[in-house]
């Protein structure tokens, strides 16, 4: 190599994201909305892009995609969180790195105005892996992390919402079929978030936020902050972020279960995803799976009509889609 030499390091990058799935109907996504998701999506992706391009780590371009979904109202997460039975934004999120196996997350938080950041200073700075109410609550405060009063999450259509399912007594999970009768938009429905990164080191993390179900009692936690439920990052095999009926994901220990496929089985990532979405199936379930490996290939798999997704590699091209057709660039704004 001449004295002048530099070297360029050519090892992948990627980012692949989801906001949610479920059984969005094509015919009621008013072009408006749907333009308005594929731009939020976006903008996640460049966030965390930003990130990996500049030699960031996966973690950081995981928790920088999912922070400008919790604090845009367009998702179930942070910002946009349904309400609770007792008419509280109980909110969840976790977060993973597979090079190490570090993991954190937080369940049942109402006043930390970005639960994917808690969760990742559980992970860092605790020798914990999951806190939750009050005592995470304190945790993130003592962190230095933003705290905000509980009606900062109040939006009006998500209290219309919880109004219309008690009434008809139901639990909701967001892009439910059952729900476009109950919500007070049925253009409106929105979703679980998270994300999937590769650094140019070569580390894979996992991360998901959510503010679980509409009407939900009882202090009832889903998958989104269970480690090998909703998330998991092993660089052995893959990074998955799961969407769905938490109660299924969460038996079927959906995220480890895709991985262990990949790790043990040596199946390909969709394939594993598919497998592990038809035991779900089996069980009354439905969702989706976004999987990542450590060479960049990915997979965005989903057995409901759609799943708000995206991704973007090396080239710098944001990727998006909603339903069953291949991602494209997102339209200009």
């Amino acid at each position: 190599m001449g004295i002048n030499s530099v070297m360029v390091d050519i090892s992948p990058i990627r980012l692949v994201i989801h906001g949610g799935a479920g059984a969005i109907k094509r015919g009621k996504l008013k072009a408006e909305l749907d333009h308005a998701y594929k731009q939020a999506l976006v903008q996640s992706l460049t966030a965390g892009y930003t990130v990996l391009a500049a030699g960031g780590s996966s973690i950081d371009a995981v928790i920088a995609a999912i922070v400008i979904m919790e604090d845009s109202p367009l998702f179930n997460a942070g910002k946009g969180s349904v309400f609770s039975h007792t008419g509280r934004n109980e909110l969840e999120a976790s977060i993973m790195e597979g090079s190490t196996l570090m993991a954190g997350a937080v369940a049942a938080v109402t006043t930390i105005r970005n639960p994917i950041l808690a969760a990742h200073a559980v992970m860092t700075k605790s020798t914990h892996v999951m806190l939750m109410g009050e005592g995470a609550e304190t945790f993130a405060a003592e962190q230095g992390l933003a705290i905000v009063d509980p009606s900062y999450f109040y939006t009006q259509y998500r209290w219309d919402q919880l109004q219309k399912a008690m009434a008809k007594e139901h639990v909701l999970r967001d892009h439910d079929a059952g729900a476009a009768t109950l919500l007070p938009d049925e253009h409106e429905k929105r979703g679980t978030v998270g994300a999937v990164a590769l650094d140019r080191h070569g580390n894979l993390a996992a991360g998901t936020s959510t503010g679980g179900l509409t009407n939900k009692r009882f202090g009832r936690v889903g998958d989104s902050p269970i480690i090998g439920a909703g998330t998991y990052a092993d660089n052995r095999s893959v990074a998955v972020s799961a969407t769905g009926t938490g109660e299924m994901f969460i038996r079927a220990a959906a995220a480890f279960h895709t991985a262990a496929q990949v790790r043990l089985q040596h199946k390909p990532i969709a394939d594993a995803a598919n497998n592990v979405l038809a035991e779900i199936a089996a069980m009354g379930g439905d969702g989706g799976l976004i999987v990542l490996d450590a060479k960049g290939n990915h997979a965005m798999c989903f057995n409901t009509t759609g799943m708000y997704r995206g991704v973007i590699g090396n080239d710098g091209i944001a990727r998006v889609g909603i339903f069953s057709e291949a991602e494209t660039p997102a339209p200009e704004k």
